[in-house]
Formats: structure tokens, C-alpha cells, sequence
């Protein structure tokens, strides 16, 4: 039997992108809150063992979830950025989670990540230095000035779209994100961090409707997905 892996979701953001009061994880999709269905996909893969949610200071919608599917559920508190966020995810971890031990990094705003694509990201990435799913670019790519007037068409080629989960050795991981916060740089996702830290991890093709909600139609789409899914 395959170890299994236990997952830091990263859940402190505000969402301000959305126009509302309600943090973005905590908004309502298909009856319940959109975290909710997040946490539910991953406590229900046979590989995953835990659940670690990285909550804001003040978070007062979060309801105590403290177990699903009857594996742990955990919170630890995070930072000013996504990057502060996993690492104090990472450090929250129980103590059988070694440095060596490969863990997950999922958004709190992608609900509809499917099972097989997390299969198909633990397969694959264990045999590399971490991976992460993502999707090829496929549409064609402008660059813009600041009066968004398109200045140029941009190669498509070897470029990817990146998804999460995000799946990386604890100990490189946390050594990879305590390097870009000694050193001031921003990152968007742990691959940039390991990136930097001379790692070259492997994409893994994911399914393009394991979607990241940001906007309202973003929203109205996952519900849509989900309800096509059940």
C-alpha cells in the first residue's frame, strides 16, 4: 500500500477580487459554503490522509470541521501572503509527517478538482522532484501596455496554465518557502519557490475545469460543474 499524504489548504485570503464582505472560501455554492465542497474532494481521495486548513487571524466563519470521511482535520493560522500561509501549514503538520514525506497544496477556491487528476499528480510526482497539475496554453497570448492596447502575440508554446494540488517533499518545500520570505520575493504558488530553489517540477495535465473561483461567473461556472458531477 502506497503511503498516504495529508493535504495544507491554504484558506486565509480575503477574496476582494469577488466584491464581497464574505470571504470567497466561505461564499454560498450549491447550498453550502464553497470550502465546504474544496475539503470534501480531497478528505474523499483513498490517498489522503489529513487535512491541514490555514485560516485568517480573525476567521469567524469557519464551522470546526474536525474530522471527514473519518480522516483529521486541522487549522493552523496563517500570513500576509498565500506563501506564509503554506509554510505555516507545513510547520502545523503532525509529527509522523517527515521531511522526506511528499504533501499536497491545494486552493481553497478550486472545488471541483477531480479525484482521478489527484491520482494522476501522485503517480507521476513521486517519481520526479514534486509536481503540480496544470493545462497547456491553448488560446493565443497578447501582451498589452496600460491602456490594454495589444502591443504583441506572445509564443504559446511551452507554456502551461497552473492548478493546484501542488505536491513537493515537506522539507524542501519549507526550505524552499523560508528562502523567498528571508529573501523579500513574492511568489505566486510553491513551484515558483521551488523553481527558485534550483527544483524543476513536473507538470502533470489536469482536467481545465478544475477551476480557481475568483470572480462571480466564476462561482455560477462551479456550480455548474458540480452539479454535472454529482
Amino acid at each position: 500500500m502506497s503511503a498516504a499524504l495529508w493535504c495544507v489548504v491554504p484558506a486565509a485570503g480575503r477574496g476582494t477580487r469577488m466584491g464581497s464582505d464574505c470571504p470567497k472560501q466561505y461564499l454560498p455554492l450549491a447550498g453550502r459554503p464553497l470550502i465546504a465542497h474544496t475539503l470534501e474532494r480531497l478528505a474523499a481521495h483513498p490517498r489522503i490522509a489529513g487535512l491541514m486548513v490555514v485560516l485568517g487571524a480573525n476567521d469567524g466563519h469557519w464551522p470546526g470541521t474536525t474530522t471527514l470521511h473519518g480522516k483529521p482535520v486541522r487549522t493552523a493560522i496563517g500570513g500576509a501572503e498565500r506563501s506564509d500561509s503554506v509554510l505555516a501549514g507545513l510547520n502545523a503538520l503532525p509529527p509522523e509527517v517527515g521531511d522526506a514525506d511528499f504533501v499536497l497544496v491545494h486552493d481553497a477556491a478550486r472545488p471541483c478538482v477531480r479525484e482521478s487528476d489527484i491520482a494522476r499528480l501522485i503517480e507521476r510526482a513521486t517519481q520526479a522532484d514534486g509536481g503540480l497539475l496544470g493545462a497547456p496554453l491553448r488560446d493565443t497570448l497578447k501582451r498589452a501596455d496600460q491602456d490594454a492596447r495589444s502591443l504583441a502575440t506572445e509564443p504559446r508554446d511551452q507554456r502551461w496554465r497552473a492548478f493546484t494540488p501542488q505536491m513537493f517533499r515537506r522539507g524542501e518545500l519549507v526550505a524552499a518557502l523560508r528562502a523567498v520570505a528571508r529573501d523579500g520575493r513574492p511568489v505566486s504558488d510553491e513551484a515558483m519557490a521551488m523553481e527558485l530553489a534550483g527544483f524543476r517540477p513536473l507538470l502533470v495535465e489536469g482536467a481545465e475545469d478544475n477551476i480557481k473561483v475568483t470572480t462571480a461567473a466564476d462561482l455560477a461556472l462551479a456550480e455548474f460543474l458540480l452539479a454535472r458531477t454529482a
